[in-house]
């Protein structure tokens, strides 16, 4: 018999042998109980599992689900203008990813409207802020070699 006293294991095991959920970190197996697989797999399979014009203006958020694995709402990104089309395929999407599944996972899609726009504007207000900045470290480099590569990555960091 194999028994350890450290490792919060309560049973005893033959060479070793214990069962699988034991093995897993804790962690894991709160995202398990809660259908973290699901929300993963509906992400990697988003453009599979719905139509590519779907696909290029939304994302799926999030997904809250009830303890039974049933009655499942999945949160969809959708662009702002593109609502509409999300709002005529509902009954489509939900269908695709039940099927997929093969059981009942999701009964209702909530849509969250986004502004690609102001998300890239930010970004790259921040990037100058941060490039200008590393210009004045560049130039205090007294090593040429070294000063125009990083200026050289700095410019194509900026376009």
């Amino acid at each position: 018999m194999h028994y350890k006293r450290n490792n919060k294991e309560s049973k005893t095991y033959v060479q070793g042998l214990r069962p699988f959920g034991n093995t897993l970190p804790r962690g894991i197996k709160g995202m398990l109980r809660k259908n973290g697989y699901n929300y993963s797999e509906i992400i990697t399979k988003w453009k599979t599992l719905v139509s590519k014009e779907i696909s290029n203006c939304s994302f799926p958020k999030s997904i809250k689900m009830n303890r039974g694995d049933t009655h499942g709402k999945l949160l969809i990104a959708v662009n702002r203008g593109d609502e509409i089309t999300i709002e005529y395929s509902k009954n489509d999407i939900i269908n695709k990813i039940n099927s997929y599944f093969g059981y009942q996972l999701i009964n209702e899609i909530q849509i969250q409207p986004f502004s690609k726009k102001l998300e890239k504007s930010n970004k790259n207000n921040i990037l100058n802020k941060f490039s200008k900045s590393f210009e004045i470290q560049v130039n205090s480099i007294k090593s040429e070699k070294i000063k125009k590569s990083l200026s050289q990555l700095l410019d194509i960091i900026k376009k």
